[in-house]
């Protein structure tokens, strides 16, 4: 015999459902070359500190790498966020010596397993939330607007990264020996 439902009873039954499940959020492919989706808890820490010994306080407080520690002892390096070029350090910065759950893709290419982070939350329950920090936190460093031409393209518009090339050429090998390579092609 079959049971029937009638709309209000089931609608209910469906909310009470989603809400056990909660919210999770879900890596997206992005193509990558042997692209893997992956959740993972680990503890936040400075790659330095971990390599080196030299430990600074609330990890050099955003301007070093940080790094995914996992319980097995795997060091894994958050090489990005979803802004062009950028790295996850602004991701992972307020979570210090935390504990967190990752969510992002793993990929390896010529050898070298990276992970790119889309979504992080302290682990075990906090709230989740995007990868997607860089691009406003760059936006208000510089005094220009996070949904700007210049803020989207941010690596063209850093005076550190203009500076850098002005120092060192596009290509970072010098700028003496960058036109003698140019040059040569």
């Amino acid at each position: 015999m079959r049971a029937i439902l009638s709309t209000p009873v089931f609608l209910a039954v469906l909310l009470a459902a989603l809400a056990a499940t909660g919210t999770a959020q879900a890596a997206q492919s992005w193509g990558l070359q042997n692209e893997e989706e992956v959740r993972f808890e680990a503890t936040v820490v400075d790659l330095l500190c971990e390599l080196t010994g030299d430990c600074p306080a609330k990890c050099g407080g955003g301007k070093r790498q940080l790094a995914l520690l996992t319980d097995e002892g795997e060091l894994v390096l958050a090489i990005k966020d979803s802004a062009p070029f950028a790295g996850a350090a602004d991701e992972l910065i307020d979570f210090c010596g935390k504990r967190v759950q990752a969510d992002g893709l793993f990929s390896t290419n010529r050898g070298h397993k990276i992970f790119a982070l889309q979504f992080v939350r302290e682990a075990p329950d906090g709230k989740w939330r995007g990868a997607n920090r860089f691009v406003p936190k760059w936006a208000a460093a510089n005094g220009v607007d996070a949904k700007s031409k210049v803020a989207q393209q941010w690596f063209r518009n850093d005076p550190r990264v203009k500076k850098l090339i002005g120092e060192n050429g596009k290509l970072g090998i010098g700028l003496e020996a960058e036109k003698k390579y140019l040059e040569s092609e």
